[in-house]
């Protein structure tokens, strides 16, 4: 669903280094709120490694937001597909666990009667990141207010207090163009982990724990074998193999490790059935890839006026669905807040705590996917170490919460922001497992279906939103106050008990990002105060 866009602006205000997920995500965040963006990437096209595969349901919310849900489904693994974990010795022998993992069928049917804000507007999508980079291509190619350059590669910067001067290599033209220079307000990387951007800025990139070489084979089998005992989502062999089934179909990437520092130049069909325990027939091998796997957050996500974003800020292994998922977060944060500096509504405060909020989340998933990398090594090396398969089952068994982790994709509040108004007292608490139904400066607001079927999250403006349960049209001098000051907001009375019953507050004050700025059961005596608090132009807000 389109919203509609606040502040229409002509020029090009940001260039985004990057159209992968996260790039793009951030230029369409940024045309939604009328800022106009250039993105440049030297691809022409989508990678044929599909690399992520699964977009978790918070991250489904934002790209609801954005009137892109339904697109990504439609590229996506049917949705009465479940994403199951099996753990076996080799596929010799049936597995040792399961982990379940209802499917997003199951997940939206749980959510549509979800009346207590437990539940999502969205369940999670499992797409395979080529097949996401087309859709997200797709539409900035679409959308007006984008400039997408394919076939041209940032290559450096030079910054001052008025803007920043970017050069850029177009590799479209038969002898590649090496003197093209914008200017911009702003320059957002989001380049990769190898970002240039990042290392021209000389932020560092702290590695925690041993960095890995592994080797990914793309393949196409339809082998009954894959499926000897049953679906899965992913397959862990002991012998040190993961199989990722990509469609349901007869697509699968298979990971190993290999020795640091090499490439793997074998037969990558004998290499993946010796690791399975049998041979394996494959029909097609269409790409083999060499990945470093690794565990690092930039020290810093700012530099004047150069950001970073996703991969470039933050690397994680592949487990938990903790990469793509994070930058997803990160593109709709930074884009709302640089359209509020540009837009003349947000303060330079409100840019710095973009790194605040974001950082702190980077750093919790990266132990949290260090976490779950912790149980696939175990596994294996109890397996060699001749653990009974009852010991596996029970060790695993114990594990199985890792896969049920809603609370980390969704609970992240936002406690140390110097943009939310905080209140005393102790917080909600967090539980791994599941998403907590409340309202507090910081966090998620909870999903909830209005009387006439409709989605809440449906009616929130594009920019900020005062959520009127007062059954008074309490809210409104404030909103009006808002729109005299030039901040794009809108007042949503709604005379919905149930919805006051979850969120716990006559007055909420919703961020673009759907986390909430405020709450109370009036107004506040100082609203003017408490608008430049949240919009990063004060401080604190007077008592």
């Amino acid at each position: 669903m389109n919203q509609p866009r606040s502040h229409i602006r002509d020029e090009t205000r940001v260039l985004v280094a990057g159209a992968g997920p996260v790039g793009a995500i951030l230029a369409l965040e940024l045309a939604r709120h009328g800022v106009r963006s250039l993105v440049v990437d030297r691809a022409v096209a989508p990678p044929l490694f599909p690399k992520m595969d699964y977009i978790n349901a918070r991250s489904m919310e934002l790209l609801r937001r954005l009137g892109l849900a339904d697109e990504v489904r439609k590229g996506a693994v049917p949705a009465d597909f479940d994403a199951d974990f099996m753990f076996t010795p080799d596929l010799s022998r049936p597995p040792v666990a399961v982990w379940r993992q209802p499917s997003p069928r199951a997940q939206a049917d749980r959510f549509a009667t979800t009346v207590d804000g437990t539940g999502a507007a969205e369940p999670y999508s499992r797409i395979t990141g080529s097949l996401l980079e087309d859709v997200l291509r797709r539409a900035l190619r679409a959308n007006a207010l984008v400039d997408f350059e394919e076939g041209v590669e940032f290559t450096g910067a030079e910054q001052d207090a008025d803007g920043v001067t970017v050069t850029l290599v177009d590799h479209r033209k038969e002898a590649p163009d090496t003197g093209q220079r914008v200017r911009v307000d702003y320059l957002v990387g989001c380049d990769g982990g190898g970002s240039t951007l990042r290392r021209a800025l000389g932020i560092g990139l702290p590695v925690s724990g041993p960095s890995t070489s592994r080797c990914s084979v793309y393949f196409r089998s339809s082998d009954p074998l894959l499926r000897r005992y049953g679906r899965a989502f992913i397959t862990t062999s002991a012998r040190g193999i993961t199989l990722v089934s990509r469609d349901e179909g007869e697509l699968w990437t298979a990971s190993f490790q290999i020795p640091d520092g090499t490439r793997f130049e074998g037969d990558p069909v004998a290499a993946m059935s010796e690791k399975l325990g049998e041979k394996l027939t494959v029909d097609e091998v269409l790409t083999v890839s060499h990945w470093t796997g690794t565990l690092a957050v930039a020290d810093r996500y700012r530099s004047g006026r150069a950001f970073l974003a996703g991969d470039s800020a933050h690397q994680f292994y592949p487990f938990g669905g903790h990469g793509a998922n994070t930058g997803i977060a990160d593109a709709v944060n930074l884009g709302w807040k640089l359209a509020a500096r540009l837009g003349g509504w947000g303060g330079e405060a409100l840019l710095d705590s973009y790194e605040a909020e974001r950082r702190p989340v980077a750093l919790f998933n990266k132990e949290m996917s260090s976490n779950l990398l912790e149980v696939w090594r175990r596994f294996g090396q109890l397996a060699r170490d001749g653990a009974s398969r009852e010991q596996l089952a029970g060790f695993l068994h114990r594990e199985s919460y890792q896969v049920d982790n809603s609370g980390i994709h969704f609970d992240h509040r936002y406690h140390q922001s110097a943009v939310i108004a905080a209140e005393p007292g102790p917080a909600p608490e967090w539980d791994w497992t599941g998403i907590t139904p409340s309202v507090w400066p910081g966090g998620r607001v909870p999903a909830l279906r209005l009387s006439d079927g409709s989605e809440l999250f449906d009616r929130l403006g594009p920019a900020f939103t005062l959520v009127d349960l007062s059954g008074s049209g309490a809210g409104a001098p404030w909103a009006e106050l808002a729109i005299e000051k030039g901040v794009p907001m809108k007042h949503l009375a709604l005379d919905a008990p149930a919805v006051r019953a979850v969120w716990g507050a006559d007055l909420v004050l919703v961020r673009p990002d759907q986390h909430a700025a405020w709450r109370g059961d009036r107004l506040p005596e100082e609203g003017s105060a408490l608008l430049d608090l949240v919009l990063g132009r004060a401080q604190e807000v007077p008592a």
